[in-house]
């Protein structure tokens, strides 16, 4: 066989969702053999448990507990996971935090193939997924400030805490991110990414160019949009449209 082939269960409530994600990945997805399907993560235990699967697809909200509760009860987790789900709410936001990939319900072809060929390509890595047990801890912290976020760069996955970020600035479709005591990470995330995930009450836009971490502020100077002053000594521009916001913070 020339193309490495990789078992795969499907963990869903939802029969015909079963039939229809098999069929997608059977005819879009031929690295992957579906090895068989769990209607809840109680069967979804002894399934993964049976099966020893390479990669899970893996629904959020079941009956009797939820995708979280099954990768607990799996910990250590040695297996890709991609989550299929018809929520998009807080759960997304602790996943896309992880650096781990989700599609939402209907399922997207394309969307399908991008996941499953960046587990396919992590597989090959033999890397121990570190990526769930960050997401199960940050889950277990209030969802809308998880403390640790993987930061996706040229050597894989950094994970910082994201108290220890200084400020990100926009470079393209990627980013440069500062972190506290570090040299900076050039990191493949636009900065619209980190603006709709890191928490509002942390993190501030300024500029088009950047996002800032309140804490690290050292001065505000007044002009048409103003200057900030960083800790670390550096210089960041308020744009006009920003500046209001920005200060209102500070109002109290």
């Amino acid at each position: 066989m020339n193309k490495q082939e990789f078992t795969g269960v499907i963990i869903d409530d939802e029969p015909g969702n079963i039939v229809t994600l098999t069929e997608v990945i059977k005819e879009y997805c031929t690295s992957i053999n579906i090895k068989g399907s769990a209607p809840d993560p109680i069967k979804g235990f002894e399934l993964i448990r049976k099966t020893d699967p390479d990669l899970v697809f893996l629904d959020i909200e079941m009956p009797y507990g939820n995708a979280f509760d099954l990768l607990d009860r799996l910990e250590p987790v040695r297996f890709e996971v991609i989550f299929v789900t018809a929520f998009d709410n807080y759960a997304i936001k602790a996943i896309r935090y992880a650096a781990l990939d989700y599609i939402l319900k209907p399922v997207n072809i394309h969307e399908l193939k991008e996941a499953v060929n960046k587990a396919i390509s992590r597989l090959e890595e033999r890397k121990t997924n570190i990526r769930i047990k960050t997401l199960l801890n940050n889950f277990k912290q209030e969802a809308s400030s998880p403390l640790k976020i993987g930061l996706p760069t040229i050597h894989g996955f950094q994970f910082e805490d994201i108290n220890t970020i200084m400020y990100i600035r926009a470079e393209g479709n990627y980013s440069s991110v500062f972190i506290q005591g570090q040299k900076k990470e050039l990191v493949s995330k636009s900065l619209k990414e980190f603006e709709d995930i890191l928490p509002p009450n942390i993190f501030c836009r300024v500029h088009y160019s950047y996002i800032i971490n309140i804490n690290f502020i050292k001065k505000y100077f007044k002009g048409r949009g103003g200057c900030i002053e960083m800790v670390d000594g550096s210089s960041i521009e308020v744009s006009a449209r920003k500046k209001n916001d920005f200060l209102e913070r500070f109002m109290h």
